[in-house]
């Protein structure tokens, strides 16, 4: 099982964002490497640590995990959307993304200072310089220890299987904020 890392700026789309809607697809995302993370590798009831970017300061709010397998992202179609792309088509996308779903929220941020300043977590991808990927892989040591200094244990196991989209469940108005 993998563990990751998500990017969204909370003006845009928070931890409480996501603890409100329960679960959201991760549209705009328009890095193909991250892209390709979402498409390609995320698997259903695997943890990703939400990050707040962009943020005064940024760090780690909480966990989420991916709610079931990939699909096209829907804003590459729609041509009113800041993240429409003239060369997807129902037919071929070119864009895929991951529901989240809501896990927790730590008991306070870790900020990004924080993780620096901890020598077990200097290799972790977030830590680096230069470092701007809204979607990264994290070790697992990385991801026990976050969960650990932001007071959270992993009581809840994987799911085994995707997780169905509630009944209520209607695409967010945050949609192509991650």
């Amino acid at each position: 099982m993998s563990h990751w890392l998500i990017k969204s700026e909370p003006e845009v789309f928070s931890i409480a964002d996501l603890a409100r809607v329960r679960r959201e697809p991760w549209t705009g995302v328009r890095n193909y490497q991250a892209r390709n993370f979402m498409w390609k590798d995320m698997r259903p009831g695997e943890l990703a640590l939400f990050y707040h970017s962009n943020a005064k300061p940024p760090g780690i709010a909480g966990v989420a995990r991916v709610a079931g397998p990939p699909h096209p992202d829907p804003t590459q179609f729609e041509p009113a959307s800041e993240y429409f792309d003239p060369k997807a088509s129902p037919a071929a996308p070119r864009w895929w993304l991951v529901d989240f779903e809501y896990v927790t929220t730590f008991e306070s941020m870790l900020t990004l200072a924080e993780l620096k300043s901890d020598p077990s977590l200097a290799a972790m991808l977030v830590c680096q310089r230069g470092s701007r990927l809204s979607i990264q892989p994290v070790a697992a040591s990385h991801f026990t220890r976050i969960c650990q200094l932001g007071g959270w244990q992993d009581n809840n196991p994987p799911a085994t299987a995707a997780s169905p989209a509630p009944s209520h469940f209607t695409p967010s108005p945050y949609g192509g904020s991650h």
